[in-house]
This record gives structure tokens, C-alpha cells and sequence, in this order.
């Protein structure tokens, strides 16, 4: 089975560098919790995971769904035994899964869902990923404008298929994040290629680039994509909540926080340690300490009295925890109030406290939680 890390014998060794943790306890329990979940957001007609499951009264119902997720979920499957995957998928084969997210390629019109595919169908043994080189060309992402979270899955899957025929697309994309960067802030923008004022950008724009930049670096030896990756993880984990808590949308000319609810689950025990491995993985640069801070909260949030968003009962792991708001008031109100002056902030703690649960799970969380924390690895991160 393909490796999802840094491949090749020296990264083998260095893999093998202590990785412990204070939560060991905690990961295990997720990770044997995470094929359990999946099964329940799995739909076996359609091949695919569902967008979401919520809780409706006493019920968890499914709803809609999503290609990307499925091939997110896949590339977190990708290192597990086949009872894992079975367990997960109700039965079916990760092959037949793929096989589904191949015949819907061609019809794809997501620079971030073909990327996704492509690095499911590298993660998981599929010799011919041709079909998904060529269409992932088709995007022109070397000179159109694109979210940068969608850029860095490209750069991520094609640094992890090093096989991949696309020229100098994996130059080239890695040059435009590296652009984009605002080294002074430590941030990076939301949109790549973009030459509008948005000075707002969010927590999944920062780790994604971070993994894809880091796992560069280790192919290219390029030093000026370990520097962006490290400052920009540095600046977050400067920013990180005294509780342990990864903020949710950042300021790229000042690196600030412009609001840091909700504060997400997947946050917490996914995205935050796969993009900090990737970094200490291919850089050598230990950030660890604050992915332990991390999982501290979702152990125990100050905002839920000391509860936590790991719903043992209901065996879900809840997405998030807000604010008592109308629908994106605050982080719209902060955005607007920021871009009157950097420092400027509205004071909605009083008014909009940040203690509402969003009772629902996505399949991705799952998916990047197995990616981050692998079975070889899970105790000794």
C-alpha cells in the first residue's frame, strides 16, 4: 500500500524520531472510534460518503453528498488494514469507492475535487491515475485564481505522486502559494491569484499550505518553501487560545486574529497535527507541544464548563462550538470592523458568548483524523 508520509528510507527514519504525546489514551480512542462514525455516514447505493449526519431530536439523520469528502475519508483510510476499511465502508473495498470518484472525474468542476481524487487514487494504490493527471491540468491552476486551500491539495497530491506527468505544475503552484504569502503577518490570503482587498482569511487556508509547502520542501529541497511553512505555522501556534484553541479567521496584513469563533473539532485533533507532522516530518521543525494544547481543549473547553465535543454516547465527535448569534453575524461584524482599522474590534463576548454546540459530524473529520494519527503511529506521534 502507498505511504501517505514522506516516502523513501531517510524519511522512514524519521519517522521513527519520538512522536510522544500526552494524549495516547485519547488518539487511540478516536481512531477506534473513527470506522464506527464513518459506517453511519456511509451510503452503500451510492458508493460514497454523505455531507453530513446531524442530530434531529433523538435521531442522527444523514444528509446529502459529497465527493470531496469521500476522497478525503479514502486518503484516511488509505494506511488502514482491510478490516478497518470494511468496517468503515460497510463492507465495500476502497476499489470500488475509487472506482466510483473515477467515473465522476470527468464531470468534475473543482480544481480542490480533482486534487483530492488524484491524491486518493496515488494513497491507495492506483496504478493508472493518468485520467486524473490530465484533468487536473485542465484547471490551468498555474495562472487562474483559485481558493488557496484548493491550490495547496493540489500541490499536496502532486508532491505525493511524484510520478505525476504535468510538467511544471508542481513548480509552478508551489511559486504561487509562496506568492501569495504575507510573510510579515505570517498568512496566507484566502484566495491565490486574487487582486481584491480581502484582508480575511481562515484557519484551513493557513495548516493546507503548511502540509503542501512542507511536503515541497522535502521533494525539492526548496528553502523558501520551508520558510513560508514555518512562519506561517509559528504564527498560528503564537496565536493559538490559552485554552489550546486554533482560531478560525486571521488578518494577513497584520497576522492578528479578526474572530476566533467557532473553534472547530477538526481543528483540534486533525488538520492542525497533520499540517504540524508534515512540517516536523519534512522540515525537522517541532511544533508539537502545541498540538498536545490542542487536544487538551477538546478534552476539557473552558467554553463548554469544562465539557468536551466528543460525544461518547452518541459515539460522534460534534463539529464545533459557536456562538449564540444569527448566522455569521459576529465574524462578518469583525471583519467589517477590522477593515476600518487593523486593531479595531466589536465586543460581542457579553452579547454573543461562545457556548452553542453544533450537533454535527462530516466524513472529512474522520478522514483527516486517520491521516494525522496513522496506525503505526498513533501512540507514538
Amino acid at each position: 500500500m502507498t505511504d501517505l508520509g514522506c516516502n523513501g528510507q531517510a524519511t522512514a527514519v524519521a519517522l521513527q524520531k519520538d512522536r510522544t504525546t500526552r494524549w495516547p489514551d485519547l488518539v487511540a480512542e478516536m481512531r477506534a472510534h473513527a470506522p464506527r462514525a464513518l459506517a453511519r455516514m456511509y451510503s452503500p447505493a451510492e458508493k460514497a460518503f454523505v455531507f453530513r449526519v446531524r442530530r434531529d431530536n433523538d435521531r442522527v439523520v444523514q444528509e446529502g453528498m459529497s465527493l470531496r469528502y469521500t476522497a478525503i475519508t479514502l486518503i484516511g483510510l488509505a494506511r488502514e488494514d482491510e478490516r478497518v476499511c470494511s468496517a468503515a465502508l460497510c463492507g465495500d473495498t476502497r476499489q470500488a469507492v475509487l472506482e466510483r470518484l473515477r467515473a465522476e472525474t470527468p464531470g468534475m468542476k473543482s480544481l480542490g475535487d480533482v486534487a483530492l481524487v488524484l491524491w486518493a487514487a496515488h494513497a491507495n494504490g492506483i496504478a493508472d491515475r493518468s485520467w486524473a493527471w490530465s484533468k487536473l491540468l485542465e484547471f490551468q491552476a498555474d495562472r487562474r485564481d483559485y481558493p488557496t486551500v484548493e491550490v495547496a491539495w493540489a500541490l499536496s497530491a502532486l508532491c505525493l505522486d511524484e510520478e505525476a506527468k504535468v510538467g511544471d505544475l508542481r513548480e509552478k503552484l508551489a511559486a504561487r502559494l509562496m506568492k501569495s504569502f504575507h510573510p510579515a503577518a505570517g498568512i496566507f490570503p484566502h484566495i491565490v491569484g486574487s487582486t481584491s482587498r480581502m484582508h480575511v482569511a481562515c484557519f484551513a487556508d493557513q495548516v493546507y499550505p503548511i502540509h503542501a509547502l512542507s511536503h515541497y520542501f522535502r521533494i525539492s529541497r526548496d528553502v523558501n518553501a520551508k520558510a513560508a511553512a514555518e512562519r506561517c505555522a509559528k504564527q498560528i501556534c503564537a496565536l493559538q487560545g490559552s485554552a489550546g484553541q486554533w482560531w478560525w479567521h486571521y488578518d494577513c496584513r497584520t497576522g492578528g486574529v479578526v474572530e476566533g469563533y467557532p473553534v472547530y473539532a477538526i481543528h483540534q485533533d486533525a488538520m492542525a497535527p497533520m499540517a504540524l507532522f508534515a512540517l516536523r516530518d519534512c522540515t525537522g521543525t517541532d511544533l508539537r507541544e502545541a498540538i498536545d494544547k490542542g487536544l487538551s481543549w477538546l478534552v476539557q473547553a473552558p467554553e463548554l464548563n469544562g465539557s468536551t465535543l466528543f460525544d461518547r454516547k452518541a459515539d460522534l465527535i460534534w463539529r464545533k462550538v459557536a456562538r449564540r448569534e444569527p448566522r455569521k453575524f459576529v465574524r462578518y461584524a469583525q471583519a467589517f470592523a477590522s477593515s476600518i482599522h487593523p486593531r479595531f474590534r466589536f465586543p460581542v463576548d457579553t452579547l454573543f458568548p461562545p457556548d452553542a454546540i453544533d450537533y454535527e459530524d462530516r466524513p472529512y473529520h474522520l478522514g483527516w483524523l486517520l491521516y494525522a494519527w496513522p496506525a503505526a503511529t498513533e501512540t507514538t506521534r
